[in-house]
This record gives structure tokens, sequence and C-alpha cells, in this order.
């Protein structure tokens, strides 16, 4: 049972993040930039917990790739890229109105994303803690696409509320992770487009398909609607080319479930692919993946260990 939260302790969160937001956004970029930097440095040092946790998985994504010095540089470059990706996500308004730097983030993306608009079927958007994923939902407006966006609540109800009205801002709406499968399947149903993050844990129930080369517990929701409304899913992902805002968005595969119409393991085989698309992007430099979280937390039955007789 999780433990009841203080609403003043969320308003004093809430208030700093707020305070913090309008500093950095006032302050020269390149001061900003600094500010993260060492922000990133505090951050690697002081949480112990995530480190190892992104140690770990790091050395079990790439196993006897890196040394361990290497793994450690790689995971201080992981703090420094999310510290930068939360800067970034203060400054993306600022820079919308920039015509060129629009052109210039969608342009790898341009031909997958025309195709898949072009067919006139509804669309799944999917990417993983990649890069900078609020990013992909915002490039999407380039191309005149009004989506819904899914997320998991945030447990601090302001911060839930101020994210709620940044990605809002968008022209996108926002729907719910839990609770909101009905109204999901509506948008697909009427060639609407959804646009999620597909690398979550799912839980000790959830489908687990190789992410890494390891059994990961991964959501099925994504190849239940796709089946169900013949919508195609396009995985992309906003991977940072040097500096603040320097990005290109990438496709790295377009899934149409008819394909898998006739198999019986059309769910699992449309997650798997999924999967395999995201981890793909993430090839592409793995110090912009959000390692830290406990993506492999669970495992399958077959690999638990047996309970202890008392």
């Amino acid at each position: 049972m999780a433990k009841p939260r203080s609403r003043i302790l969320d308003y004093a969160a809430y208030c700093m993040i707020r305070l913090t937001w309008c500093v950095m956004t006032a302050l020269p970029l390149t001061w900003s930039q600094s500010i993260a930097r060492m922000l990133a440095v505090v951050g690697y040092y002081a949480d112990r917990r995530h480190r190892l946790v992104a140690i770990d998985n790091l050395r079990r994504a790439f196993p006897g790739v890196y040394t361990d010095k290497q793994l450690r540089r790689i995971t201080q470059d992981v703090y420094r890229h999310f510290t930068l990706v939360m800067l970034e996500i203060m400054l993306i308004p600022r820079k919308s109105g920039s015509r060129r730097w629009r052109e210039s983030l969608a342009k790898d993306v341009a031909t997958h994303l025309d195709q898949a608009v072009a067919s006139r079927r509804p669309l799944i958007i999917t990417t993983g803690h990649y890069g900078n994923w609020e990013l992909t939902a915002f490039m999407l407006r380039f191309y005149g696409i009004r989506a819904h966006l899914v997320a998991r609540r945030m447990d601090n109800p302001y911060l839930d509320e101020l994210m709620r009205r940044y990605r809002e801002s968008m022209g996108h709406v926002v729907l719910s992770k839990r609770g909101d499968l009905g109204r999901m399947r509506d948008v697909l149903a009427k060639g609407g487009t959804l646009c999620t993050l597909v690398d979550q844990d799912a839980g000790s129930r959830g489908m687990f398909v190789d992410f890494f080369g390891r059994p990961a517990s991964t959501h099925t929701v994504i190849a239940y609607l796709a089946k169900k409304t013949h919508a195609l899913i396009v995985v992309i992902g906003a991977q940072n080319m040097g500096g603040a805002l320097n990005y290109q968005v990438r496709a790295t595969d377009i899934i149409d479930p008819d394909d898998y119409a006739a198999r019986p393991d059309a769910v699992f085989a449309i997650t798997q692919r999924v999967t395999a698309g995201v981890e793909r992007l993430v090839r592409h430099d793995p110090r912009q993946y959000f390692w830290l979280h406990q993506r492999w937390k669970h495992r399958p039955p077959s690999l638990r260990a047996p309970a202890v007789a008392a």
C-alpha cells in the first residue's frame, strides 16, 4: 500500500521546480548548460542506488564490450545527458518559433512519417526513454498531427498538472496510461494518432520479450490496439547530435499489424518487433538511454527462484 503523500511537500517541490524553470530560462544558454553539467556531477555521485543500477544494466546489455572504467564514464554521460534534457524541456517553447530548427529536427524521419501519414490509417507513434522523447511529440505538430499522448500520471499532482499543461500547449491531448484504454481505442477507431513510450516495466504479469538479450516485462496494449484498429505503428526517437536542442528524429521501423493477422502469436510478435525497434535506437548512442530505471525489474516465471519451504 502506497504511503499517503504530503500536499505541503508536493507543493513545495512544485514551487522549487517552477522557480528553477524561471531562473534557467532567464539565464544565458551557456550559463544554464554549465549549471546542468554541475547538477549532473552532483547527481552521479549522490545518487548511488541509480548509478549502480545503470552500470549493471549497461554491463548486462553489452557483455564484454566495455571495461568497468568505460561503464562508469558512460553512466556519467547518461546523467549529463538527462540533466541537459530537463533544461531542453524548459527551452522548447522558446525554440519552437525557428523554422530552420524545426526542419532540421525532422529531416531524417520525414520519409517514413510521410509514408505513414499518406496511408490515411490511424497511427501509433512509439518511442523509448531515449534522447529527448518530449521532442518526438513536439515534432508531430510539423505534420499537422494533433496526437493523444499516453503518459503515466506523476505522483506529485502539482507537477502532473504542470506537465499536462505543458504537453497540451503543443496542441496535443494527454491520456492516462491507466484507465484510458477505451479512449485510446476510440481515438484510433476515428483515424487519430496515439503517441506513447513503450519501454516501461509491465510488472510480473507483463509479456516478456527480448531487449538487449534479456527478457523484459512489456506492456501489450500497443499490439492489442494496433490489431483491433489496424493502426500503423511507427518507432521513432529524437537523438542528440551535440549541444542543446541539436536533435534529429529518426525512424527505425514501421509495423503493419495486418501482416500478422494470421499468426496466433501476433501480439507477442508485434510487441517484440516494437521493442527491437527501440533497441536499435539505443544502439545508435547508449549514452542517451535512461539506464537508471529498472527495465528488467521483473523476471519471467520460468527464471524465478522457487520459494523456500518453511
